[in-house]
């Protein structure tokens, strides 16, 4: 049984690279630029950050470009960005169970104010985000940050994300991991591939 469940944020906890595409993809249009929102899915899935940078060298955007994608995200996420189907019950049902829910992001206290706004921020135990500085998954920094803090035991301790760097955070710091796909590809670097929440009921 796995009595730390450790979760990534954007795509995994909240369906938000659709909004995050939508914004940034209405802000190339304004600047005459035509990009399809399955390519922009495609850049922000590897990350916020590796999207921005793909985009500056692809179209030149700027300074101010960024600042009013993060802008016009951060409103329209507060609007249309909700959890997955089955996350909270999920994380109720862990809590509920006297185990432990944490958050692992690289994104700043806006994933908290979510967590907050969707009732979910009662069932987590600790949050790690931009905030505290740890380098970058797929470095394990964050998770042993964790491990040490909460004395984990390794086998007892699993990481859920829907990226490679997030299956690798966890399996650098020597737990678990789970990947969660909307599709049927595997995964090498995961011990679990989920398409639905309901299905981490057998395995946490």
């Amino acid at each position: 049984m796995y009595r730390h469940i450790i979760w990534d944020f954007d795509g995994t906890l909240f369906d938000t690279y659709p909004v995050m595409a939508k914004v940034f993809r209405e802000l190339l249009k304004e600047q005459g630029i035509e990009e399809p929102v399955e390519e922009i899915l495609k850049q922000m899935k590897v990350s916020a950050s590796f999207a921005l940078s793909y985009y500056e060298k692809k179209y030149q955007i700027d300074n101010e470009f960024v600042t009013k994608y993060k802008k016009r995200k951060k409103e329209a996420e507060f609007e249309l960005s909700k959890p997955f189907e089955g996350i909270e019950e999920i994380c109720k049902y862990i809590h509920s169970t006297n185990r432990q829910n944490y958050l692992l992001t690289h994104r700043g206290e806006s994933s908290i104010e979510l967590l907050k706004l969707f009732g979910l921020y009662d069932y987590f135990s600790d949050f790690i985000t931009s905030k505290q500085g740890f380098e970058r998954k797929p470095s394990p920094d964050a998770i042993n940050y964790l491990i040490n803090k909460y004395n984990m035991i390794h086998s007892e301790a699993i990481m859920i994300g829907d990226r490679d760097l997030d299956l690798l955070s966890g399996k650098n710091a020597g737990i678990s991991a789970c990947y969660f796909t909307d599709g049927q590809e595997k995964n090498s670097n995961s011990d679990y591939i989920i398409n639905n929440f309901q299905q981490l009921c057998s395995i946490v």
